[in-house]
């Protein structure tokens, strides 16, 4: 997707096109978390702003996907300041589902996730667990594109990730022990994201990795 970023550079209103349906899904389901029904409003705008500033941007996919993060990520905020709400874990599973994961921890923890009440189950982590794991793995971040989103080390991010999913693990064997109705059937979980996430300004992001 690298060869997109340049191409949608040049004003090729296709490569823009793949761009935005290759990032949109995951950046739906971030955005979810954040500002419940809002996320699509805040995503047009997220996408208007990247449409109007690609041009100074310098890197490849994966630094794209991050820039795109951060600029979602803080118009996210600047929504719940202006509303003085807090964030909000209110959409279906569904919102969670056909994303890429790699073969691995995470991968396998998600996939369980999924199966459940996804948002809800990551809404009950600590903030920072939370949003490491949504960067993480719905938006397939790499530590050091995640750490310039939040404005953290990568380490710090890695731990809060790698904490957060052994944390939705334990839920997930709490749940099956306590919410199993008549016959096993799982019960709904309710849950809310955590409120406080800190802005942060990155106007460029340049490669990622």
């Amino acid at each position: 997707m690298s060869r997109e970023v340049r191409a949608a550079q040049q004003g090729d209103e296709a490569a823009f096109r793949a761009l935005f349906r290759q990032v949109q899904p995951g950046l739906l389901r971030y955005l979810a978390v954040l500002v419940g029904e809002e996320a699509e409003d805040v995503a047009s705008e997220t996408w208007l702003q990247v449409a109007r500033d690609l041009g100074t941007f310098h890197g490849d996919f994966d630094g794209f996907r991050g820039w795109l993060t951060t600029i979602g990520r803080n118009r996210a905020l600047d929504l719940l300041r202006r509303r003085r709400r807090r964030p909000v874990a209110d959409l279906p599973v569904e919102y969670l589902l056909d994303r890429r994961a790699p073969e691995d921890t995470e991968a396998s923890a998600l996939a369980t996730v999924a199966e459940a009440d996804a948002l809800a189950l990551i809404a009950r982590l600590p903030r920072d667990q939370g949003e490491a794991v949504l960067l993480r793995v719905v938006m397939d971040l790499d530590a050091e594109s995640a750490a310039r989103v939040l404005g953290k080390r990568a380490g710090a991010v890695r731990t809060a990730a790698h904490r957060g999913l052994r944390k939705l693990a334990a839920l997930l064997e709490q749940q099956k022990q306590q919410t199993a109705g008549p016959g096993g059937a799982q019960q709904p979980l309710e849950g809310r994201f955590a409120p406080g996430v800190t802005p942060t300004t990155s106007p460029t992001l340049k490669d990622a990795r």
